[in-house]
């Protein structure tokens, strides 16, 4: 598979943007669903073996320097010596930051890596390198093989990935996993604002919040993540 059609568009923007019934845009259509099934038979069977795992997001515009960086660094590597992978977006800021810590640590590093206008090359800290054409796709890797999330700061992407994980837990599509917010200092304005605002009008509920966790020290957020396993493991038992 090629990552985006011949126009140059990627595969999503191009599924998006198709609108109509020509006979030709059906027939594109019929081989695009080949392509996603392929995609997820190709993320399926590539993580399979991985075992327990935490998956990371955060901004990759943040350079090697800046303390953020560093931080998802140290978390990550101390997620690892706890017995999990990690599993990013796979490009390069934090995510890079996430799978350098694995490597730290010797824990399988992955990254599921995307088709971007800019920003997203695979970085050099990866065990397993897994290359997607659509969105949805890797979202699902992104959540299928993860115990827990850890999310450092970042764009709109991050806050994507954030509220699509609340959203999932809140409706029972996917366990109560800890979501853990690295750095209480980036994310307090947002909890007080969700408290004030969407917690008050009553349009999420008191243990919908009680979801996020805002944390630095890597050893709370290890800690949060093995209880957030052993509720699942007795939920499941």
């Amino acid at each position: 598979m090629t990552l985006a059609d011949d126009d140059g568009r990627t595969f999503d923007e191009g599924l998006l943007q198709r609108l109509g019934t020509e006979p030709e845009r059906d027939r594109g259509d019929a081989r695009r669903v080949e392509a996603i099934a392929a995609e997820f038979t190709m993320g399926f069977a590539a993580l399979a073996e991985i075992g327990p795992a935490v998956t990371m997001f955060g901004s990759a515009r943040t350079t090697p320097d800046h303390p953020h960086y560093r931080q998802m660094r140290e978390v990550a590597a101390a997620v690892g010596r706890a017995g999990y992978a990690i599993i990013t977006g796979g490009g390069p800021g934090l995510m890079e930051a996430a799978n350098r810590g694995a490597r730290d640590a010797g824990a399988t590093s992955v990254g599921c890596n995307i088709l971007l206008p800019h920003e997203q090359s695979s970085n050099d800290y990866l065990d397993i390198s897994l290359r997607f054409e659509h969105f949805f796709a890797r979202k699902v890797m992104f959540v299928r093989y993860a115990c827990a999330f850890v999310i450092g700061p970042g764009g709109f992407g991050t806050l994507d990935e954030l509220f699509e994980s609340l959203t999932l837990i809140q409706t029972g599509i996917i366990p109560h996993f800890p979501v853990v917010l690295l750095d209480p200092t980036e994310w307090d304005g947002l909890r007080a604002w969700l408290e004030a605002n969407v917690l008050e009008d009553g349009r999420i509920t008191p243990a919908d919040l009680d979801t996020l966790r805002t944390l630095s020290d890597p050893d709370a957020v290890v800690a949060a993540i093995h209880a957030g396993r052993r509720r699942q493991e007795r939920v499941v038992h």
